[in-house]
Order: structure tokens, then sequence, then C-alpha cells
């Protein structure tokens, strides 16, 4: 159940957003949405494991490593630079999610 920590990484990011410059704002805003779409593909992924679409597993959480990505440079743009150190977190989990499923 790795979906629930989603959601206080990106509102961890969107608090410290607040905190940030205006200019900044937009980015963190960015990141918040890239984190979302993050776990929603995990949860797809999961859903195309359960079915035992193999190649769409894969190609999903291919997806989601590039939103985690996505999030973790918009994070260091608005100054989130630690919610950015806690995508590592997910990330590693997303690599251990890959080998579960032998999608290396």
């Amino acid at each position: 159940m790795r979906l629930a920590l989603a959601t206080p990484i990106a509102a961890i990011g969107f608090a410290l957003c607040t905190v940030a410059t205006a200019s900044a704002a937009p980015s963190c805003l960015k990141a918040e949405r890239k984190v979302e779409e993050a776990a929603a593909l995990r949860f797809q992924a999961r859903e195309e494991a359960r079915l035992g679409n193999h190649d769409r597993v894969c190609d999903t959480l291919d997806e989601v490593g590039d939103r985690y990505d996505e999030a973790k440079d918009a994070f260091e743009d608005c100054g989130a630079g630690i919610v950015a150190i806690d995508l590592r977190s997910e990330t590693r989990a997303l690599r251990a999610a890959k080998a579960v499923n032998r999608c290396d």
C-alpha cells in the first residue's frame, strides 16, 4: 500500500510551496500534480498485475518512474528540496516493484 505515501509527500511539498516565492509556486504545484499522477499510475500497475498483463505492468511502472523524476526536479526548482529527498524512498519502492514484476 505505497499509494497512501504519495499524498503526504505532495502535502509537504504544497506546504513548502506556500512559504516559497510566488514565482516558484507553479513549480511546486506541477510537482504535486506529478506525484498524484504517479500514485494513480501505481494503482493502474497493480490492477494490470492483478489482471496478468505483464507487459503493461512494466510499461506503467516505467511511466511512474518518469513522473517521480519530473516531480523531484520540480520540487527542487521551487525550493522544496527536502520533498525531492523523500521521493527517493518512493523510487526505491518502485525499483522493488519492478524487480518483483521482472521488469528489468
